[in-house]
Formats: structure tokens, sequence, C-alpha cells
């Protein structure tokens, strides 16, 4: 069917098949010719001998026969010779009914849900999506695609005001965060890894290093000599203190540094286990984490990065669409290459996938089944019907035919058994 209610018949094998209709129908025809003149033939030659008397049985059922069966071909597709008699024309005439029934069966018997959801199950959604996927000129056409919709998608999201409601939701999500109970949380598991240890190390290093640097020590000295009294100035105890708390410090830097079991460690485990349970259970701290928290998110710099990054990564994004760059197409191919791979290697995730997609298109289709059933009966209903006709004969118009050969053969036969017991019985 080309169009709605237009179908065509140019296709090679449809103009064959029209061919062999006509020489069937010829055929048919001539031996329902062949049955009538045999039996004229017969009628006349029966004075002559009694055997023509089977032979005109035979040949007059074979016409009735064959007679009724082209009433009964004919009736199925139009009226016999144009009459307007009862029960012909049965297509055309029940086209609409023909329609509805047709939509109800196949709403009913083909779009079930358990014969639908049984064919769904045969189908592996997931393999076909990963072979799919790793196919690279397929990813690649799929990556160009995907960057074509990008900025049109992104423009949409500006001037739709989705952008200004997804900030919204993300502000709130973030307001709405807890901070200490996720901070103690945090600080608690960093402990019990023991990388605070290392962390101890960095800090210890740091202030070793800062403490031997020239300046570090000129300030600390100056410091001191401004507490001394003058009688220790003018024995210039302040350089020789600054070189004792320096000497000390380091040392006790390294010795910290160098023992893993050292008492300051212990000590540092307390204060700061001790610090975590007080951010997880005093509400002070909570506070101030909030404040904190509210105050960064309020700063005008924060939209302002935002804003940056968004207009970056949206000039990125033309740039790769117009084709200007192929960095992010690259990398695109490459991802659903890698995800096409990911998938293949993994049958559950496989599984869950075809369960999914089975679910969701059986629900599909409940929902849909009725309107399918419309669609094909609103379609059978604006098919011409001399060409739906013309189709069905085309293609089954043959062996439609045969049923008139099988017609006249099988009154014939019928008439010369009637005939025979007859003729039996008379001479009984």
């Amino acid at each position: 069917m080309t169009t709605s209610g237009t179908f065509s018949f140019d296709t090679p094998g449809d103009a064959a098949r029209a061919a062999e209709l006509r020489r069937v129908k010829a055929l048919a025809t001539s031996v329902l010719a062949a049955t009538l003149a045999l039996f004229v033939t017969a009628k006349i030659l029966l004075p002559h001998h009694p055997a023509f008397g089977f032979v005109a049985a035979f040949a007059e059922a074979a016409t009735i026969g064959g007679l009724a069966d082209w009433y009964a071909v004919v009736a199925l597709f139009r009226r016999p010779l144009g009459l307007p008699i009862p029960h012909t024309a049965i297509i055309q005439s029940n086209q609409h009914r023909i329609a509805d029934k047709l939509g109800e069966f196949i709403e009913v018997h083909f779009l079930e849900a358990a014969p639908v959801e049984a064919k769904l199950r045969q189908i592996d959604f997931g393999s076909f999506i990963a072979d799919w996927l790793r196919d690279r000129k397929r990813s690649a056409d799929l990556a160009r695609f995907t960057l074509r919709l990008l900025p049109e998608a992104l423009s949409a999201t500006e001037t739709s005001g989705l952008m200004n409601f997804i900030t919204r939701r993300i502000m709130t999500q973030l307001l709405s965060i807890d901070l200490a109970p996720l901070a103690a949380g945090t600080l608690r598991a960093f402990v019990a890894e023991g990388r605070h240890q290392g962390l101890l190390d960095d800090i210890l290093r740091a202030v070793h290093d800062a403490l031997i640097e020239p300046e570090t020590t000129t300030a600390i000295r100056a410091k001191i000599r401004g507490e001394l009294p003058t009688l220790l100035k003018l024995y210039r105890a302040d350089k020789f203190l600054v070189k004792k708390i320096v000497a000390s410090a380091t040392a006790f830097f390294e010795e910290v540094r160098a023992d893993p079991k050292h008492p300051f460690r212990g000590e540092f485990d307390r204060l700061l286990l001790s610090f975590v349970d007080r951010l997880g259970s005093e509400p002070a701290y909570a506070d101030r984490i909030d404040g904190l928290k509210r105050d960064l998110l309020a700063r005008p710099e924060l939209g302002d990065l935002a804003r940056n990054v968004w207009s970056n990564a949206r000039s990125f994004i033309e740039r790769s669409a117009s084709g200007e760059s192929q960095v992010l197409q690259h990398h695109l191919a490459r991802m659903f290459v890698a995800a096409g791979e990911a998938l293949a290697a993994d049958a559950e995730l496989r599984a869950e996938i075809n369960l999914g997609l089975v679910a969701v298109l059986r629900s599909f289709i409940a929902d849909q089944k009725s309107g399918v059933s419309s669609f094909i009966s609103d379609q059978v209903k604006g098919w011409d019907m001399g060409q739906l006709l013309q189709l069905i004969e085309i293609n089954i118009g043959r062996d439609l035919q045969y049923i008139r050969f099988n017609g006249s053969l099988i009154g014939g036969l019928a008439g010369l058994s009637l005939y025979t017991i007859e003729f039996l019985l008379r001479w009984l």
C-alpha cells in the first residue's frame, strides 16, 4: 500500500500473479463450457446408446457444480453478473464489520499481555545495545548526532526556565544538607584508616621547614629580644634562646616523625577524636558549619563562577558541534564504544536492561493496544475496496479458481453416482 487507502500492483511478482490468475480463470471457464457442451452432446446421443446417459449425468452435475462454485467465488468479491442478489459482494458489504473485527482480533490475540511479554523476553535488548555501541562507526555517528542536538538542547534549557528551576533545586538541596554529621563521619573514617597520621607528619614537616627559615628565626629573635630585660640583651641571650628553641622543636618534630608509637601521636588521636565527637553532637559546631555553608553559597563569586563554567561549556559544545573542534566528538565516540564493551562484559547489567525494557514495553503496549486496534480498524475502513479486492484476488484468486475445478469434478462424480444408483434400481 503506497498511501492511505491506495495500493500498488506494479511489482513484477504482482504482474506475474495477475497473469497466472487470468490463465486459471480462463481454464476454469473452459472446463465449465466443456462440461456444458459434453452434456448437450451426450443428451443428443442418448437414444443411440444407454451409456451416453452416464456421460450426460456426469456432465450435467459437473456443469451445475462448476456454476455453483463460480457463483460462490464471485459472490465473495462482487455481485455475480452485476445483479443485486442478497448475500453477495460479501467483502465489500462487510468492510466496516471486517475492519472492526480485524482490529479487535489483533488487540485480543496479538497484543494480549502474556504473549507480548513472552515475545519480548525472547529478545536480548542488552546484547543488541552492546553490539550496536561497540561498532565504532555507529558510535561515531551517534556522537555526531548527539553533538548536533546539544546546542539546541542547551538553548531550550536556558529559554524555557529549566536552568533556573535546576539551579533553585540544587541550592535548596545544598542548603538542606546537614554538614556537621557528614563532616564528623568523614573525619572519623579518616582517623579510623590512620590517614590522619600522615597529615600530622606533613604538618610537622611544614612547621620544621618554617622554623629553620632565616626569616622565621629573625622574627622569633626580635620577639624574644623585645621581652628580655636590658641586661640579658647585652649578653645576646636572645640569640641563644632562639637557637635552643629551634633546636628543641626540630628535635621533637623529628622524634615524633620517626616513632609511629610516640605518645604525642596518641595525644593527637585523642584530640582529633574529641573534636570529631563535639562536631557531631554539639549544636554550636553544627550552627557554625551551617552558617559557613550559607555564607559560601550566598557569595556572588560562586554565582559568577557557575555562569562562567556554563558559558565556557556551552561555547566548547557549540564549537564541537560546528566542527571547529573534534575533541568532544572523539571523546563521546570512545565513551560510547567503552560503554558498549562494558555492557557486553556485564551479563547482570544486560539482564537488568532486558527486564526493564520488557516492563516498559509491556506497559506501553497494554496502554496503547486499544489505540492500535482503532488505528487498524480506521485504516481498513478507509481502504479503496476495489483495489483491495484486486489485491486479494491476485494473491489468493488462483487457489479460489481451483474450487471451480473441484466443484466440477465432485459434482460430476456425485451426478454419475446418483445416475448409476437410479439405473440399477430400474433394472432390479
